[in-house]
């Protein structure tokens, strides 16, 4: 039953805490400011989401001036309009992000989490806090975009929709909210300055008892923005976390505030004195001036990850029949690109060869290939299986939207060993045993100096910084990031950074990895091939992405093709084609149902056969990687090597020879076989890392502790993979080790120095020999010399390791 309620009665809004005004609302015995809100409230009761009410009170936003069109969204419904909003689609579900500026505390993240206990048509939804964006999966066929938006938009979560917008990216921007209140704390403290100048100089008596008590109150006055506004944000984080039945690191510079204030006015109107008001607007100034400093360094930091070019990826365009291999940057809407066998798509296109298989588990996780027909569009992150096709791009690349599906969670590695939650872990005592210290200061100084019992509790609560500590680890890590991506070593994320440190044992793929097709030599040996026999074998290996594929490709030159019927690419085997109702095959000796030849010398054989008759075979040697031996041997020094190859051994002793003879070769390896081998390893307790191509390891890649995939065009790397490896730095390979080794170095030395500073600020202040003014400098000073030193330190460790080159004029 809704009633309103006498207008003399000044309430709050139960659902955004606007001041409820003659016509509000009374339902289900609380007070709403408008029917929007009451709205609101009722959806998430018939659903049993109040929770959201009890992280935060009152952290809807008002509902007052919504528009409540019932046409708002129709525009929704365009086909045209749906297709540039939408990330994913299929036959059963779509995927979509949205920009939600209204996202701003635990409770928005906790419903927008949980739509799908409204909706059951909902699949899932994610937030990122950051960002303010939400990604959305939903069952296309029952809820329909439109309809998501208006579910949105009822429950005050309307989403910024600008379609001319949609591939612009922008720098990320300082909160605005908290600049203005550093200028309100700039301003007040200013002013403080000035009129406590007399005190300063012992000049006050001068000015008489009724200008000094004029001063005195002209600071309190002047101290009220700074503490019931300046310092609001300290408040919510310090009183969600007691909620929560938890202590963070707002909770001692709150009661440090709070203590400081109440303190000041019982020395300026009970004792007389000038009390402590220009020192706690410099705490508050100083303590915003650092947070200002934190925000604008983690914006730099995740603006060079997400936007700069991330994925080293490069696609094949065909221009006049011609391929060339080109950066994703350089793809533009209307190209005709060749997607080979296992190679991503790049960006959402139209099919314009017969059919395809594509394989979207980059998306949505699952492995199984969806059948596509001619000029049916197929989406970015979706991975070809089978026959090489054509396709046109219709929406410029997105490397950010690439990033976020290599970072899909189906491909989480669980962390374990990192300094990261440590810090946290650490931050949580920590943050008890100062206030454990600070008490405990007060009770003694209490009986002796009253005035000094309060000082002292202050300045320990201040001077604490535990925002320094857990600052350290991402710093580091985020700025070992870039300087990897600068050495074309691109990291999904920074947890990986501390899992390369803890690497004991190193598995290497043969072929593509260790050997080089480019500097591999080949020869056919058999009879001679007719012009026709070359164009059939062009395009069979045309198709594939295995290196001896593209090693033959190169060797036959600009040999014209033929259309090929029913290619297939049976993995670790060969290829096998119809051409004019004859089978082909191209692959191991094993595939081609022949005995092996034996070679002395060692080397890969890819027989060529006709209708079950081998014409021939080529003879490939493979070629090392350029500076492979040097890296090898290496990193013997220091770890367990192993090789994996599905070749079989007729290379093992001259790779011995050229590399070092206490490698461990294992041959004949299927992907089933390397995934096992990786599992055996694991469970003696090695850490491993596997280095391949991320053809045939994709299930190696994801069961090592950090998956490297190598390759010269990274268009067909495995989600499954931690990191991605241009292969003209695959001879810093030692270095990017032992520069994460020394980065979990630099934060070690960072906790230490921390702790120093703490030791030694609590140590003063408990004695009372800090004044609150130097407190409040040093709190966020000691914030930025861990930033500065963390900086500093992986700079000048990669420009040791030579992966920073400097400089000269």
């Amino acid at each position: 039953m809704i009633t309103p309620n006498s207008p003399e009665i000044s309430t709050l809004c139960f659902h955004c805490g606007e001041k409820c005004d003659s016509s509000k609302i009374h339902f289900d015995d609380k007070d709403f400011c408008c029917q929007g809100c009451q709205l609101v409230y009722e959806v998430l009761s018939k659903n049993d989401l109040c929770d959201y009410y009890s992280l935060e009170s009152q952290p809807g936003k008002t509902q007052k001036n919504t528009n409540r069109s019932t046409i708002q969204f129709d525009y929704l419904d365009d086909q045209d309009v749906k297709s540039k909003l939408l990330d994913f689609q299929n036959e059963r579900e779509s995927h979509v992000t949205f920009y939600i500026p209204l996202i701003h505390c635990a409770s928005c993240i906790w419903l927008l989490e949980n739509l799908f206990k409204i909706n059951a048509s909902i699949i899932s939804s994610r937030v990122d806090f950051i960002k303010k964006k939400v990604q959305i999966k939903f069952l296309h066929e029952k809820l329909s975009l439109k309809e998501l938006v208006q579910l949105l938009s009822t429950l005050g979560y309307e989403p910024k929709i600008n379609l001319s917008d949609l591939d612009k990216k922008s720098k990320p921007a300082i909160d605005r909210k908290t600049l203005t209140k550093l200028g309100v704390a700039g301003f007040c403290f200013g002013n403080m300055m000035l009129f406590s100048m007399p005190e300063y100089f012992s000049e006050a008596k001068l000015l008489g008892d009724g200008f000094k008590r004029l001063f005195d109150y002209l600071n309190v006055v002047l101290a009220l923005p700074i503490v019931f506004y300046a310092a609001s944000d300290y408040y919510v984080s310090a009183w969600n976390a007691v909620r929560q039945r938890r202590i963070n690191m707002d909770v001692p510079i709150v009661l440090g505030i709070i203590a400081f204030f109440l303190y000041s006015l019982w020395e300026i109107f009970a004792m007389g004195n000038a009390g402590y008001m220009d020192s706690l607007g410099g705490l508050l100034f100083f303590l915003l001036l650092g947070k200002i400093y934190q925000q604008k360094t983690f914006a730099t930091l995740e603006f060079d990850r997400d936007y700069k070019s991330y994925f080293p990826i490069a696609v094949t365009r065909m221009v006049q029949n011609q391929e060339e291999v080109v950066p994703l940057v350089n793809l533009q809407v209307g190209d005709v690109i060749l997607v080979r066998d296992e190679e991503l798509i790049p960006a959402d296109s139209l099919l314009l060869s017969d059919k395809a298989h594509i394989d979207y588990s980059f998306v949505t996780g699952e492995e199984v290939p969806v059948p596509k027909r001619k000029g049916e569009l197929i989406y970015a992150g979706g991975r070809q299986k089978g026959n090489a096709i054509l396709l046109t791009i219709q929406k410029s690349p997105s490397q950010g939207y690439l990033t976020d599906l290599w970072n899909n969670e189906s491909f989480e590695k669980q962390d374990k060993k990192l300094l990261e939650p440590l810090a946290n872990r650490i931050s949580g005592v920590f943050t008890w045993t100062v206030l454990t210290i600070a008490v405990l200061a007060f009770f003694f100084w209490m009986g002796k100096d009253l005035n000094l019992a309060v000082k002292a509790f202050t300045t320990v609560l201040i001077v604490a910084c535990p925002c320094a500590l857990s600052m350290s680890t991402p710093f580091t890590l985020g700025n070992t990031l870039r300087i990897f991506g600068r050495g074309k070593f691109y990291l999904k994320n920074a947890a990986v950074v501390e899992r390369l440190a803890l690497i004991d044992t190193i598995v290497f793929d043969k072929t593509g990895t260790l050997t080089d097709p480019a500097n591999a030599s080949i020869r056919y040996e058999g009879e001679t091939l007719s012009d026709e026999s070359k164009s059939i074998i062009k395009a069979m290996v045309a198709h594939s992405t295995h290196p001896l594929s593209n090693r033959i490709n190169l060797w036959m030159g600009q040999q014209q093709v033929v259309d090929v019927e029913q290619i297939q690419e049976v993995k670790g085997n060969g290829l096998l084609a119809v051409y004019k109702n004859q089978k082909f095959k191209l692959g191991s000796a094993s595939f081609v149902g022949v005995s092996e030849i034996d070679l002395a010398k060692g080397g890969n054989l890819v027989f060529f056969q006709v209708e079950e008759v081998v014409l021939g075979h080529f003879h490939i040697q493979s070629g090392l990687r350029e500076n492979a031996d040097l890296v090898v041997k290496e990193l013997a020094e220091d770890f367990s090597l192993h090789v994996l190859s599905g070749d079989h051994s007729h290379e093992e002793g001259s790779l011995k020879r050229a590399l070092v003879p206490t490698i461990r070769f294992n041959f004949n390896q299927s992907p089933v076989n390397k995934l096992d081998y990786l599992k055996k390893l694991n469970e003696k307790g090695s850490n491993t890392l596997m280095v391949g191509d991320g053809l045939n390891d994709a299930g190696a890649l994801q069961e090592s502790m950090v998956g490297v995939a190598i390759t010269d065009r990274v268009s067909h790397f495995s989600p499954a993979s931690d990191a991605i490896l241009d292969a003209e730095s695959f001879g810093k390979i030692p270095s990017f080790l032992a520069f994460a080794k020394d980065s979990r170095k630099i934060i070690k030395a960072s906790f230490g120095l921390s702790f120093l500073y703490n030791i030694v600020g609590i140590s003063l202040a408990v004695q009372g020999l800090l004044s609150p003014v130097l407190c409040a400098i040093l709190m966020p000073v000691s914030s930025i010399s861990v930033v500065i030193f963390t900086t500093l330190a992986t700079n000048l460790m990669g420009v040791r390791k030579g992966l920073i080159h400097l400089k000269t004029p």
